[in-house]
């Protein structure tokens, strides 16, 4: 049984790292929200693992983030209280070792990776670090239609996944020497690492962006197709945390697509308004693809713009 000082470990972990993963995580009910709280502690520690550097060497790394795993997948004792509780979910959920490993495997990527030459080779390391968390949180949801739910969870994942890296290309340089936009994609453009280094918003880099963005973008209507296979009680939390982390997609392009100079990110006011219009159009239709149609900045067929004034059937606010 994982303790509750081990969910209030987790909670702070995810407050203090995800802020806007925690506010949709909130409004998941009490069976679901805690065992959120511990999976999004362990991905975290996973993570600060390869990217918190210091003097810690690549082979360091390596085997602190094997250490974990072990740990995780029970094979070893650990004194960390979210490891050890991960541990446990993992057997109590049902949580299949092979997801664990393929989120490990990911993370091992990231000490010694910084460029992918296709999506393809990119959404292969999107597989553990974003597919698969999706398909340990349908573990823990637990939904009856389980298969139906599992390749929209996926796709969800990476959007979620790809919109992070379409936000914080200006960090992943300075932070990590990390470029996660496919090289495939900045040669069409006439975009190069080095112009991405400088920080240089040329007009190649803009339309670049702006391809990724509909890429990603068709991973959400993906996604959202498939969070009606959800427990009805934890629908409209995904749901709202699909909206939030699209709404980086409004930030960047009001932005001109400048996420070199600093980073876009959402106002606590801009996401509190948007829990509010997903909530008052989820009273009108349970329906989380219409919803998200109406509220968010993905458009139902593609073109960049979205938002009120659609006609969906749904009252106007």
């Amino acid at each position: 049984m994982v303790r509750d000082e081990q969910v209030a470990r987790s909670k702070a972990i995810q407050q203090r790292t995800g802020k806007t993963f925690h506010l949709a995580t909130r409004l998941l009910p009490q069976r679901v929200r805690h065992a959120t709280y511990v999976l999004y502690a362990f991905f975290r520690l996973a993570d600060e693992v390869v990217d918190d550097v210091g003097d810690v060497t690549p082979e360091e790394r390596r085997a602190e983030l094997e250490r974990l795993r072990a740990a995780a997948l029970g094979e070893t004792e650990t004194d960390d209280p979210v490891i050890s509780a991960f541990s446990e979910m993992r057997e109590q959920y049902g949580i299949d070792d092979a997801d664990v490993n393929t989120f490990v495997d990911a993370m091992l990527t990231d000490i010694t990776k910084g460029r992918y030459e296709t999506y393809a080779e990119l959404e292969a390391y999107m597989d553990g670090s974003a597919a698969a968390v999706g398909r340990m949180m349908t573990a823990v949801m637990d939904p009856d239609e389980r298969e139906e739910a599992l390749p929209h969870a996926t796709k969800l994942g990476e959007a979620f996944q790809m919109s992070n890296f379409l936000r914080d290309v200006r960090e992943d340089i300075d932070e990590r020497d990390r470029i996660y936009l496919p090289r495939t994609t900045l040669r069409e453009h006439g975009v190069t690492d080095d112009q991405i280094r400088r920080y240089e918003l040329t007009e190649g880099f803009a339309t670049a962006m702006e391809s990724e963005l509909h890429r990603t973008e068709a991973l959400y209507r993906e996604g959202v197709a498939g969070i009606k296979y959800l427990p009805a009680d934890c629908q409209f939390a995904v749901l709202l945390a699909a909206v939030l982390y699209a709404d980086h997609h409004r930030l960047i392009r009001e932005r001109n697509y400048d996420v070199l100079s600093a980073t876009p990110e959402l106002g606590t006011l801009r996401k509190l308004s948007l829990l509010a219009r997903t909530r008052y159009y989820w009273m009108w239709t349970k329906d989380p693809e219409t919803v998200f149609w109406r509220v968010s900045s993905v458009s139902k067929r593609g073109s960049p713009t979205a938002g009120p004034g659609r006609h969906d059937g749904l009252p106007a606010r």
